[in-house]
Parts: structure tokens; sequence; C-alpha cells
């Protein structure tokens, strides 16, 4: 038994100054890939702007990377995610790589740092809780991409609502659609304004209609506000529809989702605090209860 923990341990041992060499010095990017990453702006690229994945998560856990992209990960909802928070799939990749095999060493790690000191744990316990870590690493990114996609979501949807409110008193002090568009993206600050007048600016350099930059917007970060804006500013711009009336209509749309998903985020909260309350008054009880019952069963 001790034989096999001390073989395990040499082997995690081994794994672990592997990844420190490949994250300490890492392969240089290829040129074609250096070359073309200062133009490459799709998130699910093999790289980043620099040409490799950052930090330290994403150095060590680059080995992994094609044989994850192999294995059919990362899967289609993960990759709405990434895509809407602008995060590189081979950075995920790598940093869930780290994660699993960080979380795979560290129970023999901590069991051989026992063993050394004369407390003997077993093989049994290692085994389930790096099985257990591993797992828990694979699933830690996948959950914080997710979190932070929902939060850059609800406030995109803020920033929209006021964008539309603005499109609106532009377009009612007499500007044309282009310029209530690019005035409104003008005022606001923050994430969402800033790929608002990133799209718009775009659609001016490449001499498109700006709403179809903005539906490709709304389908990048998924959010089905935008390509639904891009639709109706699309029929004031082609057909001469009156759209004031609609963009209000649909930023007053908007205001009442918001407020309903504010109130369902505080009844939520309501019920988790009165969670601690109940669990506070179950102990108080057994407590209280303890020495009668223990004084009962004593008796008997």
């Amino acid at each position: 038994m001790t034989g096999g923990l001390v073989l395990l341990a040499g082997l995690g041992t081994g794994l672990g100054l592997w990844l420190i060499v490949v994250g300490w010095f890492p392969r240089p990017p290829r040129l074609d890939a250096a070359l073309d990453a200062p133009h490459r702006r799709d998130p699910t690229a093999d790289l980043t702007a620099e040409g490799r994945p950052q930090g330290w998560t994403g150095r060590w856990g680059r080995p992994a990377v094609r044989g994850l992209r192999r294995a059919g990960l990362p899967l289609a909802s993960t990759r709405r995610d990434l895509a809407t928070v602008d995060k590189p799939v081979d950075v995920h990749l790598a940093e869930q790589a780290t994660a699993t095999v960080v979380g795979l060493l560290l129970p023999p790690v901590a069991a051989t740092l026992l063993a050394v000191a004369g407390v003997g744990v077993g093989a049994v316990m290692p085994a389930a809780l790096s099985l257990l870590l591993g797992a828990a690493g694979f699933l830690a990114p996948e959950l914080s991409v997710r979190s932070e996609a929902v939060k850059h979501r609800a406030a995109f949807r803020d920033a929209l609502s006021s964008f539309l409110d603005l499109v609106v008193i532009s377009l009612a002090s007499g500007a044309g659609v282009d310029q209530a568009l690019d005035d409104a993206a003008k005022v606001g600050s923050g994430p969402a304004y800033t790929e608002l007048r990133y799209a718009l600016t775009e659609a001016r350099l490449a001499r498109v209609p700006p709403w179809d930059i903005l539906a490709a917007l709304g389908r990048r970060v998924a959010i089905a506000e935008l390509p639904q804006l891009a639709a109706t500013v699309g029929l004031a711009g082609t057909e001469g529809a009156k759209v004031r009336a609609s963009l209000r209509s649909r930023a007053i749309a908007l205001r009442a989702r918001q407020l309903t998903d504010a109130e369902g985020e505080a009844n939520a909260a309501t019920e988790r605090m009165a969670l601690p309350v109940v669990a506070l008054f179950a102990g108080f009880l057994i407590f209280l209860g303890y020495p009668a019952l223990s004084a009962v069963l004593g008796g008997l």
C-alpha cells in the first residue's frame, strides 16, 4: 500500500515538474499565427491576440488544449458564453486542464506529506478526493464563465435600455437613424456602450448598414433584444418606416422585463436568507433538547 502511494506521488511530482517546465518555457508561436493574430477578433480562435494563452493557468494547460478540442470540448453552450465574455476557447480549455490536474494531484501530495510525518491515511481516501477535486477543477472554469456571461448579458440589457431611450430622444430632435445611433452610443459609458460604439464604427468603416453589425453583435452576446432592435432600425433605414414609436415601446418592454427580473432576484435572495435562520433555529432546538434526551437515554 505504501509503495503504491509513493509511486503515485512520484508520478504526480514528475507531471507537475513537466507542467512547470512547459509553462515557464512555452513554445514560440507559429509565424502564420503570429501574423494573423493582430487581425483576429473571433473569440473562438486558437490563439489570443498575442499568439498564446495568457496567465500561468493558460500556459501550463496549453499542451492539453488539442486533446480537449478533439474530445469535442467545449460544448456549444459554453462556446456561446465564451463569445459573450470575449474569452478565447484555448484559454478556457487550458484553464480547465490546469485546474483538473491540480485537483487530481493535491490529495496524493497531501497524503504523501502526511505519510512522511508518520500519519497514514490509506489509499482509498486520497484516490476518492483526487477524483472529486479533479471533477471540481474541471467544472470550476465552466461555472465561472457561465456566471460571467449571465452578469454581462444583464449589464448589456441595462445599457441597451438606456441606449434605446437616447436613440428615441435623438430621433425626436430631428436626427437621422445613423446619426441617432452614433450620438446615443457616444453618450454612455461601460463595456456595453464600448461594444456598441465599436460595432457602429466597424459598420461605418466597412460601409455596411449598422443594423447588420448590431444584429451580429446581438447574436454573439446572445441577447435577443439587440437583433430585434436591428430589425426595427433596418425597416426605418430601408423602407422609411416610423421607428421612434417602435423603439419607445421596445424600451418600455425592456425596462418592464428588467423590473421583473429584479423582483425575481430579490425574492430568491429573501428565500436564501431564510435558510440560515431555519438552520440556526434547528440548531437551537437540538442544543435545548440534547440534555433532556441524553438524560432519558441514560436512565434506560
